[in-house]
């Protein structure tokens, strides 16, 4: 009989070690097959609040945000090209990639986790790729109600919670819980509501994470 387990993942869609955690999680997955039946809720955090809606060249950003030089941008987006690769995930970072603004992909998420958990997987699946994979802008309103219909989601539906204020404060209320809970960096994992990995690790280190969740839940029940 499989297991039941909920995972809770606070990311942002910006995030490529988010894009590579993501991947990683749902290869273990596959490869546990019926060991365990798990609910993934995807949660908020943005790691660009203040960006503006002409957003910003990634690596000069990045320069500036950590106080590194152009050279150590570039070493850290070819390491991080390679891990996706190990992982299956294609990035393509290029001089004219910028960061932007995510929060009306947040609420745009927000919406289609309560139209269904695999409606929501999909969607965050398909937004990381937009924006990793082919340079897309998660701000754009078009391109949100686009990926909505790609994934099978009501576009017009998408179109009326992305044109309004809807669910803004819902996201702004999961990102003050998850920061009080402690969370300060992303990807976090929450495994059964009480045990947290960090990052964009190993499949065969979440598969031994998972194992070892559903063991000690059941001890405890």
């Amino acid at each position: 009989m499989s297991k039941p387990l909920t995972i809770d993942f606070v990311s942002d869609v910006v995030c490529p070690w988010c894009a590579i955690g993501l991947a990683s999680l749902t290869r273990a997955l596959q490869q546990l097959g019926d060991e365990v039946d798990a609910t993934i809720r995807f949660h908020p955090f943005e790691l660009t609040p203040d960006m503006g809606s002409d957003g910003e060249y990634v690596v000069p950003y990045l320069s500036s945000k950590y106080g590194i030089s152009l050279e150590q941008v570039a070493a850290s987006q070819a390491q991080i090209t390679a891990r996706g690769q190990d992982v299956g995930f294609v990035f393509d970072f290029r001089d004219d990639s910028k960061k932007w603004n995510t929060f009306k992909a947040h609420r745009l998420l927000h919406w289609a986790g309560l139209q269904g958990e695999g409606d929501q997987l999909a969607l965050k699946q398909a937004l990381l790729l937009a924006y990793f994979t082919h340079n897309q802008n998660p701000d754009d309103i078009d391109l949100l109600c686009d990926i909505a219909t790609q994934v099978g989601l009501d576009s017009a539906a998408a179109r009326t919670v992305l044109e309004s204020n809807q669910y803004a404060d819902d996201v702004l209320d999961a990102e003050q819980h998850w920061q009080q809970q402690g969370i300060s960096s992303v990807p976090a994992m929450i495994f059964n509501g009480s045990y947290l990995v960090s990052g964009g690790q190993p499949e065969e280190t979440l598969k031994k994470v998972i194992r070892d969740v559903v063991r000690m839940s059941e001890a405890i029940n």
